[in-house]
């Protein structure tokens, strides 16, 4: 028995802090904040209206003898402290070598592979159930295709061959965090080119196995399967990457010969809809000084007034096509996503077992999790 459910590890930055405010508000019980400073976790606490007798923890990410001692006290550990691939080596050594789950928010497939590499075997023995990409990036994507293909089988025998994710709308942009993520792998690259090989192959998590060759999505093109333009989407790399994981640890559930890609739907038709997909495609946030830095975000009200609405198309022969539609009703970086990491691990005490190693959410959670996030945080599900 430790001590226990879920430990905040990384309570005071933005992120961090509304996990924190969340299990606050819905009574989450057995759970503690931690974090380098405790000066600024009884400052955290004291702001998020969270019982005085919150336990706070410190530990720091360059030390690993207190983030073992992290692990050991719970159950799961939750951690927004990234960019990973600079903080998140020993956190998830630590978990796998003392069977503690863990749940992050990574969107970096360089990393995420070299720890699979690492610490998927220790995983494995220890019965630690370490799920990384358990917020925007990548659960609503994850998911969608798993209700897709669910629902496939059902209803043709077969999963679909063929899925297309599309971003039809979105309000609230990535967080200043994933933007940091971003800007520490490509910096990684630079430095080591075999990481860019990574970073461009589509099974870059599936290590083993490679499927057919897949969509780039680097340039606007039009989708006759929606008749709109379609441009790329920032987060399709992390995204993709993890469906095919999910295809991978189900035993290629979804076929050996599963394509997959993620754009986004340019607004408007014919001619204004191409100039908005060529629009979309110049923009680079990367190069941009607009936007959260990490540690800071949107208000309340901006985050309330966010939302997201997914479109996944299955394609299979003779015309076959099934369709799911995923929503959330909150930002996707900020507010939908500290809601969806914080049920993940919720999820994970309360509503799933299952066998120790490097996951996803929608390979060891699957239908579970879907259920769960649409009865308490505000994402919807409809495949058919």
């Amino acid at each position: 028995m430790r001590d226990f459910d879920i430990i905040v590890y990384g309570a005071t930055g933005f992120t961090g802090r509304l996990v924190a405010e969340y299990l606050t508000q819905i009574g989450a019980r057995r759970w503690a904040m931690a974090g380098r400073s405790l000066s600024k976790l009884q400052e955290v606490r004291d702001l998020i209206g969270a019982p005085a007798d919150t336990p706070l923890l410190t530990a720091m990410s360059d030390d690993p003898a207190s983030l073992r001692a992290l692990c050991e006290r719970t159950k799961v550990v939750l951690t927004t402290v990234g960019p990973y691939q600079l903080y998140g080596n020993d956190l998830v050594a630590a978990s796998a070598e003392t069977g503690t789950a863990y749940v992050d928010l990574c969107g970096e497939p360089a990393w995420m592979r070299q720890m699979i590499d690492a610490h998927h075997e220790t995983a494995k023995r220890t019965g630690a159930r370490i799920v990384f990409s358990c917020g925007f990036d990548s659960i609503p994507f994850d998911l969608g295709v798993l209700a897709l293909q669910d629902a496939a089988k059902a209803k043709f025998g077969h999963p679909m061959p063929r899925v297309k994710g599309r971003v039809r709308k979105m309000q609230g942009g990535a967080s200043g965090g994933t933007v940091a993520s971003l800007k520490a792998t490509l910096a990684a690259a630079a430095k080591h080119p075999s990481i860019l090989g990574l970073l461009v192959n589509p099974f870059a998590l599936t290590p083993g196995f490679e499927g057919p060759a897949q969509p780039k999505g680097l340039l606007p093109e039009y989708d006759r399967s929606i008749e709109a333009w379609v441009a790329p989407f920032i987060m399709a790399p992390i995204n993709t990457k993890n469906v095919h994981r999910t295809n991978f640890l189900l035993g290629e559930s979804y076929g050996a010969d599963f394509v997959y890609d993620e754009m986004m739907v340019a607004p408007g038709l014919g001619e204004m809809g191409k100039a908005a997909a060529e629009a979309i495609a110049r923009m680079n946030p990367l190069t941009s000084d607009k936007g959260p830095k990490p540690g800071e975000g949107p208000s309340p009200e901006e985050r309330d007034a966010g939302f997201y609405d997914l479109l996944f198309i299955g394609e299979g022969a003779n015309d076959e096509r099934i369709d799911c539609v995923v929503t959330g009703d909150k930002d996707p970086g900020y507010g939908s996503t500290s809601k969806m990491i914080a049920e993940t691990a919720l999820c994970l005490v309360e509503d799933v077992a299952g066998e120790g190693g490097i996951w996803t959410p929608g390979a060891l959670m699957g239908q579970v999790l879907a259920d769960r996030l649409q009865a308490k945080a505000g994402l919807t599900f409809q495949a058919g």
